[in-house]
């Protein structure tokens, strides 16, 4: 006969000293558990709320005069908006654009025109997202890469320590260097396709400043006039010689609208160094486009379907965007003096 026995639970009263000794122990290590992972999270959040850090643009890590590539320029929002890498026989390219549906969508976004015998991957009519890489090799292409020059802009500022009528030259003009990467197919020495693929500033052009005296030859009036004279130079950017077809433009565009010298000259200085005045000026790694340098490029359509190639699209786009974020293009100017990028 099996013997059975009444077992009644334990009590707190009932536990000897080792077991409460074990009983604290295991307290305090749930304890310490819960400390670290409230501690880790606390670290985290804190890492996650302190918004992102200051990123090196291509103007703050080459030489003084390099231009900025637009790689700071403003956050894009738009949930719409996708990157899609393309590769071009190895050479890389930022395509950006919205509601892509396929590869094709793509390469009519970034402008990229299939040639005979290219061989695409994947196919045209594939779907695609942001980790799709695009792979297009052309066959007897080489990918080369040339520079031009970019010309630069005479800058005349008033001067009151100067006597009135005489000019002196404060700092020499240095053109610039615009690099362009191009897909050329030849037939021995022959060229018989060239199409640029990716273009930036890489040197942009420096100014030539003129002072121009504005002062009285007389100590008396010199003296008296001095503090306003100065002030008023110091506000002034100076007052800018068009060079070219499309600065003539802009320059005559602005003067008719309302705007002033001082504007001309701060469109000059921002777009010489985005674009290099280069209609078509493509950033490979940003995807930034035109004259300033959009990001992306068809922001711009809500100035003209031409955005593409017009100047005169790009410029006005490039204006209402400067008034809307900066509240002038002069505004524009002095960030970008501040910053290397707008």
């Amino acid at each position: 006969m099996a013997h059975h026995s009444k077992h009644t639970a334990p009590t707190l009263r009932s536990l000897s000293k080792r077991q409460w000794i074990r009983i604290s122990a295991a307290i305090a290590s749930v304890s310490l558990v819960v400390a670290g992972v409230v501690a880790t999270r606390s670290i985290y959040s804190s890492q996650t709320q302190a918004g992102p850090t200051a990123t090196s643009t291509a103007y703050s890590i080459t030489d003084e005069h390099a231009a900025s590539r637009g790689n700071a320029r403003e956050a894009l929002n738009d949930s719409n908006t996708s990157y899609v890498n393309v590769k071009i026989n190895g050479e890389s390219r930022v395509v950006l654009g919205q509601d892509f549906t396929n590869v094709k969508s793509v390469l009519d976004a970034g402008d990229i025109t299939l040639e005979p015998g290219d061989e695409v991957s994947p196919s045209l009519t594939s779907k695609v997202t942001e980790s799709t890489t695009i792979t297009i090799t052309r066959k007897g292409a080489k990918v080369e890469t040339e520079e031009s020059k970019i010309p630069f802009n005479t800058v005349k500022k008033e001067d009151p320590s100067l006597p009135k009528g005489t000019e002196k030259v404060q700092t020499e003009g240095q053109e610039g260097i615009l690099e362009k990467t191009n897909l050329v197919t030849r037939s021995g020495d022959k060229v018989i396709s060239s199409n640029t693929f990716a273009s930036y500033v890489k040197k942009a052009p420096v100014e030539k400043v003129i002072l121009v005296g504005t002062g009285s030859t007389e100590s008396s009036s010199s003296s008296s006039s001095s503090s306003s004279s100065s002030s008023s130079a110091a506000s002034s950017i100076g007052t800018t010689t068009p060079v070219g077809d499309m600065q003539q433009w802009a320059h005559d565009y602005l003067l008719s609208n309302g705007y002033s010298e001082a504007d001309f000259t701060a469109t000059v200085y921002i777009i010489s160094h985005e674009s290099g005045w280069n209609v078509s000026a493509t950033n490979p790694s940003s995807g930034a486009y035109g004259l300033p340098q959009a990001l992306p490029g068809n922001k711009m359509s809500s100035h003209g379907s031409d955005w593409q190639s017009n100047y005169q699209t790009q410029l006005k786009w490039f204006w209402d965007y400067c008034k809307g974020r900066y509240g002038s293009i002069q505004g524009a100017y002095s960030y970008w003096l501040a910053n290397h990028c707008y």
